[in-house]
C-alpha cells in the first residue's frame, strides 16, 4: 500500500486538529488565490480553481473566505503575491519525497525545509531526482460507512474513474489529472459526496520502512506538512498501517 494512501487515513482522523490550529484553511486560501491568480476567477473555466474551491468546501470553510481568496488572487483586492516551487528529498530508511510549496519568500522557505530535514533525517536532491518516481492523477476519497461498495465501484467507473479500491474507512478513487471534476459530478449524480478531492503525487512503487526510520519518516512528513509555505507531500514509503497510526 502506497505511503500516499496511508498517510492519508493518518491525517483523515488529525483533521479537525489541524482546523483548530488553523492551517488547514490558510493552505486552501493560498491555493484558490494562485489557482484564480494563474487561470482567472471564473470556477466554470478554470479547473484548479474549481478543485481548490471544492476543496475548502468540504473543509465547511465559509464563503466569505472563499470570495475574498478569489478576489485576491484576480487583483480585486490587494494580498499577497505566491510563487510555488517543488522540491525533491530523500527521508530516513530511503524513501522519495516530493514536496509543493506556495510561498511568498522561497528563500526563507527552503531553509526552513534544509532545518527539517536535518533534525529529522534525510536530505533534499536535486531537480528531477525523485519526481519521475511518481505520477500526478486525482485523487477522490469517499466515506465508505457512508455507500456500499458496489454502488460506489459502479458510480465512480460509469464517471470515468481509472480506479477504485478500499483502504481503511474510505475508498480512494483514482482519476486522470482533467478528469478530476468530472469524476466528481458524476458521484453527485448518483447521490454521492466526496469528502475530500486533489491532485496528488501518486508513487509508481513502494520502498518499505521499519523501525527507527519509520518513525523518524512519518515525524519527518508531519513536520514538513504543519509548515505554513507547504501546500503538499507526497512520498513512496511503506509501512505498517498500525504502527504508522501508532507513531
Amino acid at each position: 500500500m502506497a505511503g500516499h494512501s496511508k498517510w492519508k487515513q493518518i491525517k483523515r482522523k488529525k483533521a479537525a486538529t489541524d482546523a483548530k490550529r488553523g492551517a488547514h484553511f490558510t493552505k486552501l486560501i493560498k491555493e484558490i488565490t494562485v489557482a484564480a491568480r494563474q487561470g482567472g476567477g471564473d470556477p466554470a473555466g478554470n479547473a484548479r480553481l474549481r478543485t481548490a474551491i471544492e476543496a475548502a468546501k468540504a473543509a465547511n470553510m465559509p464563503a466569505d473566505n472563499i470570495e475574498r481568496a478569489v478576489k485576491k488572487g484576480t487583483g480585486e483586492l490587494q494580498g499577497v503575491h505566491y510563487e510555488e516551487v517543488t522540491y525533491e528529498a530523500y527521508g530516513p530508511g530511503g524513501a522519495a519525497i516530493f514536496i509543493e510549496v506556495t510561498t511568498d519568500n522561497a528563500n526563507r522557505t527552503v531553509a526552513d525545509l534544509r532545518h527539517l530535514f536535518t533534525r529529522h533525517g534525510g536530505n533534499l536532491g536535486t531537480a528531477g531526482s525523485v519526481a519521475w518516481m511518481f505520477n500526478r492523477c486525482g485523487q477522490i476519497t469517499i466515506a465508505a460507512a457512508r455507500y456500499g461498495e458496489d454502488v460506489t465501484l459502479e458510480a465512480a467507473l460509469e464517471a470515468g474513474a481509472q480506479d477504485v479500491r478500499r483502504e481503511g474507512d474510505a475508498y480512494l478513487l483514482t482519476t486522470g489529472v482533467h478528469a478530476l471534476h468530472q469524476v466528481l459530478q458524476g458521484l453527485r449524480g448518483r447521490g454521492i459526496e466526496a469528502e475530500s478531492a486533489e491532485l496528488a503525487m501518486i508513487p509508481k512503487s513502494t520502498v518499505r520502512v521499519e523501525g527507527r526510520d519509520a518513525e523518524r519518516l512519518v515525524k519527518l512528513i508531519e513536520a514538513l506538512e504543519e509548515h505554513d509555505d507547504v501546500a503538499k507531500v507526497s512520498s513512496n514509503f511503506d509501512v505498517d498501517l498500525e504502527a504508522l497510526a501508532e507513531v
